[in-house]
């Protein structure tokens, strides 16, 4: 008798809810782990123990070793850098040539994974650098790089955990191989436009004072990284498809973070158990079969960055907005340089087959 409701429970299990299940399990271990080596942005590990995470743990190990490598990389390559980039024209022009670079590369090259971190960690230091001349970067890059280790490490620990367990009875789909392109002139073109972009956000950013540089440049880089075979003559639909998406995704897991945050008065078990609703409902929505899967990765970050603080007692609903405001600033620059392309640009014929694959972000 009481078999048969365990059975029935058991039935319900799917490959993809256990895929939910190991990406909160993840995101809590790369927490713990942040929180003993002292990490100085436990969301950023939390971020890494969400989006390395894959359903075999030899893809979750080479996932996170490229976001490892990336990263220290970008890192090392903007401090050897930083002391030729505290006046604007040149650190535009630095993150025209490594943004617009490491975006072809993560565009049409087999390690996309690691080319995006490169250029991203590169132009969050020199961002920062620019924001804030005093700033320790050496520190920055080395804590960048332990968080991204720690929850690389919850990653591999939950999959190798799940492998030899769940994983028998509810195995997960391979993701496809990647295969580098070689030479690309519609990603070429691609990266140019994300280049104009990222020197026109210092730019702006020297005039205006703009806020969350950082982010509006990771806003800028992630939704431009779209499968060479969708750009076409113009990769305007695509890349404004995901800055949508990313916008609606961050604002609901703003929304959602909000409420958690006022219901949870400062308890940080209420919180940790918001954290974990919220990585559940972000992953579902991103490994539903519909065209806005990307609205589920943004809402699931935007809830880690409000409620994974450095300390709970500090929890706050800004992170979220501030990361709100970069990709409306990302978005209000990056939109009218593919509008200028889309117009002014002379129509040319659609490049032959190339590689299929899954959009990539942080």
């Amino acid at each position: 008798m009481k078999a048969a409701p365990r059975k029935r429970l058991i039935d319900r299990v799917t490959a993809r809810t256990v895929d939910e299940a190991e990406a909160a399990a993840s995101v809590l271990l790369a927490i713990a782990a942040a929180h003993w080596i002292g990490a100085a942005s436990v969301y950023w590990a939390a971020f890494a123990g969400y989006m390395v995470m894959r359903g075999h743990a030899a893809e979750t190990l080479v996932r996170g070793l490229l976001r490892i490598a990336g990263t220290g990389a970008g890192g090392l390559l903007a401090l050897a850098a930083a002391p030729f980039l505290g006046w604007w024209p040149a650190a535009a022009a630095a993150l025209f040539l490594v943004g617009g670079g490491a975006l072809y590369a993560a565009i049409t090259g087999k390690r996309s994974y690691a080319w995006l971190f490169f250029g991203l960690t590169f132009a969050m230091v020199v961002l920062d650098k620019l924001a804030h001349p005093d700033v320790a970067l050496a520190r920055f890059v080395e804590t960048r790089v332990l968080e991204t280790v720690a929850g690389t490490l919850a990653c591999l620990a939950v999959s190798l955990a799940s492998t030899l367990t769940l994983r028998r009875r509810w195995p997960a789909r391979p993701s496809p191989r990647p295969a580098a392109l070689g030479w690309h002139p519609e990603a070429a073109r691609h990266a140019l436009q994300a280049a104009t972009a990222l020197a026109l956000l210092v730019g702006l950013s020297a005039w205006l004072r703009l806020p969350a540089l950082s982010q509006a440049a990771i806003g800028i880089m992630a939704v431009m990284i779209v499968p060479a075979d969708s750009i076409g003559t113009s990769g305007l639909l695509p890349v404004s498809r995901r800055l949508v998406q990313r916008f609606l995704g961050c604002l609901a897991g703003a929304a959602l973070a909000a409420l958690i945050l006022f219901v949870a008065h400062g308890s940080p078990m209420l919180l940790i158990l918001g954290t974990m609703l919220g990585v559940v409902i972000g992953r579902h929505l991103e490994n539903g079969d519909h065209p806005h899967r990307y609205v589920g990765t943004q809402f699931a970050l935007a809830i880690l960055i409000a409620l994974v603080p450095d300390s709970y007692a500090d929890a706050q609903i800004g992170p979220a907005l501030t990361r709100l405001a970069g990709v409306l600033i990302g978005f209000a620059i990056l939109e009218p340089v593919l509008l200028a392309w889309h117009w002014l640009a002379p129509r040319r014929p659609r490049a032959g087959a190339a590689r299929a694959g899954e959009s990539i972000d942080i």
